[in-house]
Order: structure tokens, then C-alpha cells, then sequence
């Protein structure tokens, strides 16, 4: 009997996932990296990095897709199957179909980064965009199945996904089997119901930490209520885990084996991009990043702890790359906006430029505002975008400024864009 039988996954049915997935050129045993930056600002004994992003197609779903459509071939006839996905999922149900000889159609978002669309039909799968969001690509994918007698390949909702997506659960107790906390971001549900259902096996007294996006967290009032919520629109940079959504399988399997879930913000998430790039030397996205914006929260409790954050994606678009920097360098104050107010004379621009000099300070942009309703006749604002090293050198350099006699700000970029339209 298959897991598709019974509406559940148990040990056995990942064990038999695993026997499915072995075969390197489709998914290969992922490394393991210690990160001591991250065991010195939590305070865990060790973190232990599970870098899955560096998965062939740039993320775990391969597990889960490769292992649906193997057991599909094997109860039937199967040529053509359907998924629907924001980007990860999608590669994942590409490669595993074409590795199969089966063609595939995957529907995305409309505004599903281009570069997960280019690779998906890379990896030989047609792709029709279709809506703004994960909710209306899923019921498009779904119409086509009725229309084709296709076999649909849910991302999450699906037994045999989520025992393939539980083989990773025992690839990270091989590799850190003291581990004391797991960190395992959430969309739909089914990768950390795969890995809880093997660790819930393999290891009972390991902590499994489900984490959500806050513009997309579903499972908390889910659990509170008893059965699945949705969303009906979804707000984060981690559009690997914006299903808006889980399913009664999924959520059944948290509530049983999912010891915590928490949720990130889109700054929090940008900031643990950011960290990783720079200590880690890793390039994730957000969904892939979520864990370590848990871990660095503070809301988690890992002092003297075995930890392993799972990097699940690593498909980052560039330009929300250019986005992510942005936003982490401001809250970094390494990228920071300053209006001074002065006298409207010649010279005055230079004298703060100079000023601005000493401190080694790089002036990105300088604007005249002379138009704003509170300045008196004479006067103007001065908004200059510095680059600096950080909240000490921006203090400095603020300081500065106020001690030579101007009236200077620290201001949002929001503030920047109102000054603009006043």
C-alpha cells in the first residue's frame, strides 16, 4: 500500500522515498557547515548550516517531485503531469520529469522572478504564467488537470511529497545526529512534516521549529483553530514559502510532531540574507534565509544548544537581491539618508561635503529641497545619501554636523519620498 492510500506518511514511506531518490544526478547528499559567527551571537554550542540551496536545482522540492512521479509510474500509466508553483517547486517537478521521460506543464505567478521561470523551462518543462499569486496559479493548474486527465503534483498537499521531502529530515540526523534544535522554514507544510515525521522517528527528543513568514504565516491560526487557514493575499520577500496556505495532511503532521513555530518579518529575513552572504559566504533566498532569521531573532531559546538551520533555497533573483541590499544596508545604517537645514548660500554644500569628507564618508546622492512648507525664507534642506560603515561612523558624522551649527536628521526613506512629493 502506498502512502497515497492512506492519507499519511510514516517512517517506512520516507525509508521507501529514499530507496526512489538514489541517484546523485537527481538529488545529491547536500554539505553541512559550521557557522561559529552565528554560535557567538546566539550563544549555541554549535550551528550547523544545512546547506540544501546547493540541491541541483537550487532547493529540496526535488526530493519530493522525483518521488511523487516514480510512484505515479509505477500504479499507472502517466505522460504528462501539472504542478503549480512559485518558482522552487516548479524546478523541482521539471527536472524530476524530464529525468522520468514525462512531460510537464507547471503554472506560475505572473510575477514569479523571471530567472525561476527561464529555469524551469531550462530544466524541459512548459510554463504558463498565469495570476498575481500562488492561490490563482494552483486553481489554474488545477483546471488544466480536469481538462487533460493529467496527474497533478501538489506542491505540499500530497503524501508522497512529503515522504520525499522527509529523506531530508534523515540526511540532516546522519549529519548532526546530537542536534538539539532544527530550524525549518514553512510554506505549505510539507517539508517540515517530512522532516518531523523522520526526526519524530530517528531522534524524539531533537526540537523541531517551524518558521513562517509574518506577511504569510497561516499555520499559527491554523493551529489555534484546528484546521488549515488561507490567505487571501500575501505580503514577503520569501516567495518560496508565500503558499498563503496549508493543507489538513500538513497541519495534521505539525500539530502532531512540530514542537514551535515562529514567524520572521521581511526585515528580518533581508538581514539573515545579508549576514549569510557576508559570514556564510551563501547566497539563499528568503525562504531559504528564514531559519537563520529565526535563530537570530532572539525570540528562540539555544543557548549552549546543537542547532541546524536548514538553508532550503538558493534561487535568488537579482533584482530582489538589489532589493534585499538595499533595505539591509539602511537598517544597518550603512546606507542612511540625512536632511540638514541651511541658509541658503553658496558655499553651503561644499562646507558640508566637506565635512562629510573627513569622517571618509562616500556621498552617494545630494538633493536641494527649497519648496517644503516649514522652511523659512532663506532657507533649504540638504538630503544627502551617504554610505558608511555602520550605526557608529553615521552617529559620528551626525554629531559632526551638529556641532558645526546644523540642524541635521537621520531620515526613512518614506520621509525621503514625502519631501519629494511636498
Amino acid at each position: 500500500m502506498t502512502t497515497a492510500d492512506h492519507g499519511t506518511v510514516t517512517f517506512a514511506d520516507i525509508e521507501a522515498a529514499r530507496e526512489r531518490l538514489d541517484d546523485p544526478d537527481v538529488v545529491k547528499r547536500t554539505p553541512v557547515e559550521r557557522s561559529t559567527t552565528l554560535e557567538s551571537m546566539t550563544g549555541a554550542e554549535e550551528v550547523a548550516l544545512k546547506l540544501e540551496h546547493l540541491q541541483w536545482t537550487g532547493s529540496f522540492k526535488t526530493r519530493g517531485a522525483y518521488n511523487k512521479i516514480q510512484v505515479a509510474l509505477a500504479e499507472g500509466d502517466v505522460d504528462h503531469v501539472v504542478a503549480a508553483s512559485a518558482g522552487n517547486h516548479a524546478q523541482g517537478v521539471a527536472l524530476a520529469a524530464t529525468e522520468l521521460g514525462v512531460d510537464a506543464t507547471i503554472v506560475m505567478p505572473e510575477p514569479a522572478p523571471q530567472t525561476k521561470v527561464d529555469a524551469t523551462r531550462g530544466y524541459g518543462a512548459s510554463v504558463e504564467l498565469v495570476g498575481q499569486d500562488f492561490q490563482a496559479a494552483m486553481s489554474f493548474a488545477q483546471d488544466l488537470v480536469e481538462e487533460t486527465d493529467a496527474t497533478f503534483v501538489h506542491a505540499y498537499d500530497d503524501p508522497e511529497i512529503v515522504a520525499g521531502q522527509g529523506t531530508l529530515g534523515v540526511e540532516m540526523h546522519e549529519d548532526v545526529p546530537s542536534a538539539d534544535t532544527v530550524l525549518v522554514p514553512i510554506g505549505g507544510g510539507g517539508l517540515v512534516s517530512g522532516i518531523a515525521t523522520a526526526l519524530a522517528e530517528l531522534s524524539p527528543e531533537t526540537r523541531v521549529v517551524g518558521v513562517q513568514a509574518e506577511g504569510a504565516a497561516t499555520v499559527p491560526a491554523s493551529l489555534e483553530k484546528g484546521v488549515p487557514q488561507t490567505l487571501d493575499s500575501v505580503d514577503t520577500i520569501a516567495d518560496g514559502i508565500a503558499t498563503g496556505g496549508v493543507s489538513e495532511l500538513t497541519l495534521s503532521i505539525i500539530e502532531e510532531h512540530v514542537d514551535e513555530v515562529v514567524t520572521v518579518t521581511n526585515g528580518e529575513i533581508a538581514d539573515a540574507i545579508l549576514l549569510l552572504m557576508e559570514r556564510a559566504k551563501q547566497v539563499v533566498e528568503g525562504a531559504g534565509a528564514a531559519s537563520v532569521a529565526a535563530l537570530t531573532s532572539g525570540d528562540l531559546d539555544v543557548e549552549g544548544e546543537t542547532v541546524v538551520p536548514l538553508l532550503c533555497g538558493g534561487n535568488l533573483d537579482m533584482t530582489m537581491l538589489r532589493t534585499v541590499l538595499i533595505h539591509a544596508l539602511t537598517r544597518r545604517r550603512q546606507v542612511v539618508r540625512l536632511r540638514v537645514r541651511i541658509d541658503d548660500r553658496p558655499g553651503k554644500m561644499a562646507d558640508l561635503s566637506g565635512l562629510i569628507a573627513e569622517y571618509e564618508a562616500n556621498i552617494q546622492t545630494v538633493r536641494h529641497d527649497r519648496s517644503l512648507v516649514d522652511l523659512d525664507v532663506g532657507e533649504a534642506d540638504l538630503i544627502f545619501e551617504l554610505e558608511t560603515s555602520g550605526r557608529k561612523h553615521t552617529r559620528d558624522i551626525v554629531d559632526a554636523i551638529s556641532e558645526n551649527g546644523y540642524s541635521v536628521e537621520v531620515v526613512s526613506r518614506a520621509q525621503a519620498a514625502d519631501a519629494d512629493g511636498a
